[in-house]
């Protein structure tokens, strides 16, 4: 990642982001802030019509802004057709936290005799890392966290504290995973007698595209048999599980406390919101979202927006539309009958 240099003008962060300056392009930038707490050597940002009441009062060293949204703006301005797209690139100028990592294995470190290490990789402290793993250049191992034997990380891929990788898991280039995540157990898989479960082995392993990101705590499970395939470019948030054998296309997006049972494929720049379930063994196709809360029990072939959730209401009108909800089947065979005899 590239980090601000303590001479960075607003100049220069025009440069970088390539939007157009309005005023002066001399003034010291420190940091990032919201239009109400930046102060002078900090950019503020609009991404909504509905901060554009904040905007007169700033103190911003600079806002960033759609040039639609300039014209009241008392500081100078950095005008981009995506200013959101300009701050999510802008933040990475002054995220601290690569500064602080320190090429090496920690002491308190267990890496394995055959494990190979690329360039400036950076183990911390209580890290383990099994035999036969690989770890390309650059890579972050946070403190804590553990690496199965066999795995394979890409390159500049960071693993914050207490993320487990099990084995035989390949990860890809600029992967984040975050604490607490684990990529790679078991699948829920078991055989029934009649009277007792009996485990299934999980043999398969999981995928990772490049510049992936795992929220913490959620959970990839391993394939039974062949691999779970995570795409390029996708966003899972906290507390996702998905199950074994998923296979999730390029640049999909999961929100938290989503879950998807085995077997299931989700396409390619789909969006889950957060609480969705999947069915098992369904197929959703390329450009499908589906809002918060949504049960998906078939597969869905047209690209599109699908909800299913209910909103929440008053609770003496929710007791009365769930006795209705009950009452449906047989109204709309009343209804079938009505509409056969008048035709």
């Amino acid at each position: 990642m590239t980090h601000a240099p303590h001479s960075l003008t607003l100049a220069d962060v025009a440069r970088h982001l390539g939007a157009t300056l309005s005023g002066s392009g001399e003034t010291p930038i420190r940091g990032l802030a919201t239009l109400r707490g930046a102060g002078p050597d900090q950019v503020a940002f609009v991404t909504s019509r509905a901060y554009l009441k904040d905007l007169a009062a700033t103190r911003a060293g600079g806002v960033l802004l759609h040039p639609d949204h300039g014209g009241s703006c008392p500081v100078p301005r950095l005008e981009m057709n995506n200013p959101y797209l300009g701050y999510a690139r802008l933040s990475q100028l002054f995220d601290p936290l690569p500064s602080r990592d320190r090429a090496g294995i920690h002491p308190a470190a267990t890496v394995a005799d055959d494990v190979r290490l690329g360039e400036n990789v950076c183990v911390a402290a209580n890290a383990v890392i099994e035999a036969g793993a690989v770890l390309g250049s650059g890579v972050v191992v946070g403190p804590g966290s553990f690496i199965g034997a066999d795995s394979q990380l890409g390159e500049n891929t960071r693993l914050h504290a207490n993320v487990t990788v099990c084995h035989g898991v390949v990860v890809g280039k600029r992967v984040i995973l975050q604490s607490g995540c684990v990529i790679g157990g078991d699948g829920f898989g078991f055989a029934h007698d009649g009277s007792a479960w009996h485990k299934i082995a999980q043999l398969g392993g999981v995928v990772l595209g490049d510049d992936v990101e795992v929220g913490s705590c959620s959970s990839i499970d391993r394939g039974a048999l062949g691999d779970t395939l995570i795409g390029d470019d996708v966003k899972i948030d906290s507390q996702v599980q998905i199950a074994h054998n998923v296979q999730i296309g390029d640049h999909s997006a999961l929100a938290g406390c989503v879950g998807i049972a085995g077997s299931t494929r989700v396409g390619r720049h789909c969006m889950l919101g957060g609480g969705v379930g999947l069915s098992g063994h369904l197929t959703l196709c390329d450009g499908v979202q589906v809002t918060g809360m949504s049960l998906v029990t078939n597969s869905i072939h047209e690209p599109g927006v699908y909800s299913s959730g209910t909103g929440a209401m008053d609770n003496h009108q929710w007791r009365k539309n769930a006795v209705r909800f009950k009452q449906l089947d047989d109204i709309a065979k009343r209804l079938a009958r009505l509409e056969k005899r008048r035709g």
